[in-house]
């Protein structure tokens, strides 16, 4: 499903790099080269980054 209109990011694609280790919505989204427009999805696609964080407690956030 898509969570970010503006860039067509979807929601698995943030869940994945939550569990690679990005620490933030804008840090995961650069490292799919790009960056929050209009930023609507951002407290979305953090909620779902926390909630891999604690479906999986042995990840940790690279800085």
């Amino acid at each position: 499903m898509i969570l970010c209109v503006c860039n067509a990011i979807t929601e698995s694609e943030v869940r994945d790099l939550a569990r690679a280790g990005a620490p933030t919505p804008e840090q995961a989204y650069a490292a799919l080269g790009h960056e929050p427009q209009c930023c609507s999805c951002l407290s979305y696609a953090q909620k779902l980054m926390d909630e891999e964080r604690r479906a999986h407690p042995k990840l940790r956030a690279v800085a």
